[in-house]
């Protein structure tokens, strides 16, 4: 398998997902009319712009380029989910996703090839998704107690279906993806 190929197609998966998660904060940031909610989304915003920027680091140290990514994983869940309507759905989705991306950074930090510096990555962007669930989950708390904690319920219930949906249908086609540079190394191609 080209490893160095196929990390730079996953890293660029990672990095699509962080710029358009930042997309979605940036587009709803001024929503919110609390200091601290909107102290907070901006916190959050640098951490993601910052994430796709350790992403295009490690590809860039790989020596390659990022991979425009068609149809990641944000794509998939605006199919599935919609773009939120009201802060409370916003903070709902954005709590869903940052589960899913902990629990990803989390599984790729086991894997036995994990070079050095993608680990310390990974590690720096897992403290960073740790305070995320930490400020989505007290904000989320907080709003329950305003609009009820049954909408919140039915709102983080219908963003997992819809995000284990979306992520299930990605991960088919990352995978295809990352199979077809593997299948080209063994074959003598250079699909970089």
């Amino acid at each position: 398998m080209n490893k160095k190929a196929y990390d730079i197609l996953l890293f660029s998966y990672y990095r699509d997902a962080e710029l358009r998660g930042a997309d979605l904060i940036l587009r709803l940031i001024n929503r919110p009319d609390t200091a601290e909610l909107q102290t907070n989304l901006a916190r959050h915003l640098a951490d993601e712009t910052n994430h796709a920027w350790l992403w295009t680091e490690r590809i860039h140290a790989l020596g390659g380029a990022p991979v425009r990514i068609e149809d990641g994983y944000h794509r998939h869940l605006r199919r599935k989910a919609g773009v939120p309507a009201t802060l409370l759905e916003l903070l709902a989705l954005t709590y869903v996703v940052e589960e899913r991306s902990g629990k990803r950074y989390e599984e790729h930090a086991t894997r036995p090839d994990v070079d050095a510096d993608t680990l310390k990555a990974l590690h720096e962007m897992r403290v960073d998704e740790d305070w995320h669930l930490t400020w989505v989950g007290e904000a989320l708390t907080e709003l329950g107690k305003k609009e009820g904690t049954e909408k919140l319920s039915a709102a983080l219930a219908r963003y997992r279906a819809a995000e284990a949906e979306a992520f299930t249908e990605m991960l088919a086609n990352e995978q295809k993806a990352l199979q077809e540079i593997a299948a080209g190394k063994e074959n003598g191609e250079d699909p970089r």
